[in-house]
């Protein structure tokens, strides 16, 4: 039984009931079931409409899929197959690498580019954990620039070691 039935159902019981239309309960009774079929009728619009978007959004996923299909036809090998991609887009070049060289451009953003050894320490004092590159390191001491605490680095082990 659908919602609007029901609603139609609950209209004839009340009226099967004989309370007079024009009395106090018959005109609360019937604007109850005045609006219980109004909103009976509402929600049947809005699953007809539900359904209307299911099936396009269902179009539209195929065709998508359908668009996928040619567009990675274009791009892997003919001999390519989905078990020959581990993911790793940097070293197979197979897959989408505009999103990867795009996301490879924000991390470059966001650090500067060294090609040396950085190297960390953490303060002894205040717990800071620092970083210094080669040059620093050949100094042989470097400030803390949370407490200002000299930190100095003996390199005469791994001189000997040379």
């Amino acid at each position: 039984m659908t919602v609007v039935e029901k609603a139609a159902y609950l209209k004839g019981l009340v009226e099967g009931l004989g309370i007079e239309p024009d009395s106090r309960d018959g005109k609360l009774w019937g604007a109850l079931g005045e609006l219980l079929t109004d909103m009976a009728h509402e929600i049947e619009d809005l699953q007809a409409t539900d359904m209307d978007h299911a099936e396009a959004l269902d179009e539209m996923a195929e065709e998508l899929s359908y668009l996928e299909d040619l567009v990675c036809d274009l791009d892997e090998p003919e001999d390519f197959e989905d078990e020959d991609c581990d993911g790793d887009c940097d070293s197979c070049g197979l897959c989408d690498e505009d999103l990867d060289d795009e996301e490879d451009e924000e991390d470059d953003e966001d650090e500067p580019e060294y090609d040396g050894v950085i190297y960390d320490v953490t303060c002894p004092v205040c717990g800071e954990e620092i970083s210094f590159d080669e040059e620093t390191l050949d100094k042989g001491s470097i400030e803390c620039p949370s407490c200002g605490e000299t930190l100095e680095f003996d390199l005469s082990d791994e001189e000997d070691r040379d």
